[in-house]
C-alpha cells in the first residue's frame, strides 16, 4: 500500500478531527474549574466538538475522502474527548469512579482487540450498540458539564420551571454504561469468533 501524500491527509474531514484534538485541552482547562460558567463553556465545547464528529464522517464519505490517517485518528480524537471529560469532573465527585472506570476500560481493550485484528488483516463491523453508546455518552456528558439547575424560560425564576442538568447526565450515564457493557461483551464475542476461524 502507498503511503499517503500530505495533500490527501489534509484534507478538510481530517482538519476537523484535529481541530476536535486540539479542542480537549481548551474543555480540560475550563474544567479546572466546578463553577456553573466554566461548566457551561466546557459543555459548549463539548458539543462543538461532538459536532465536528459527525460533520468530518459525513464529508469523508460525501466528498469520497476517506484516508488511512483519518480513520486512525478520528476514533482516538472521539475516545480521548470523552475520556478528558470523564476524568476532568471526578474531583468533583460528578459521577461514580466505577463508571468511568468501566467506560475507559471497555475503550483500551476493544482498541487492542482491534489492533490485534487488523494485524492479522480481520475486519470486525462495528455493530449499531456503538452508535448508540456514542450518542447517550454525549448527552450524559453534556448533562454532566452542565451539572447545575437551569431554568426553562430566560429570566423567569420560578421553583417548577427549571432542570436539573445533573440529574439528566446521570439519567443518560447509566443507559451509557449498560450499553457500554452490552456492546463490549458483544464485540467480545465476535472478535472471539472471528480468531477461533
Amino acid at each position: 500500500m502507498a503511503p499517503e501524500s500530505a495533500s490527501t491527509i489534509w484534507n478538510v474531514p481530517n482538519i476537523l478531527t484535529l481541530v476536535r484534538i486540539a479542542l480537549i485541552p481548551v474543555m480540560a482547562v475550563l474544567l479546572l474549574s466546578p463553577s456553573k460558567e466554566a461548566g457551561f463553556w466546557a459543555a459548549a465545547v463539548f458539543a462543538i466538538a461532538s459536532v465536528t464528529d459527525w460533520l468530518d464522517g459525513y464529508l469523508a464519505r460525501k466528498m469520497e475522502i476517506v484516508t488511512v490517517f483519518g480513520k486512525f485518528l478520528d476514533p482516538i480524537a472521539d475516545k480521548l474527548m470523552v475520556m478528558a471529560a470523564l476524568i476532568m469532573v471526578l474531583p468533583f465527585n460528578r459521577i461514580p469512579a466505577w463508571m468511568v472506570l468501566v467506560i475507559l476500560g471497555r475503550e483500551i481493550i476493544i482498541t487492542g482487540l482491534r489492533g490485534i485484528a487488523s494485524t492479522e488483516g480481520i475486519v470486525i463491523p462495528a455493530s449499531d450498540l456503538g452508535k448508540f453508546k456514542t450518542i447517550f455518552q454525549i448527552v450524559a456528558i453534556l448533562g454532566i458539564l452542565l451539572h447545575y439547575d437551569y431554568h426553562w424560560f430566560f429570566g423567569i425564576d420560578h421553583p417548577y420551571l427549571y432542570v436539573n442538568m445533573h440529574n439528566v447526565g446521570m439519567f443518560y450515564l447509566w443507559i451509557a454504561t449498560i450499553i457500554t457493557i452490552w456492546s463490549g461483551v458483544d464485540y467480545l464475542v465476535k472478535f472471539t469468533k472471528v480468531i477461533a476461524r
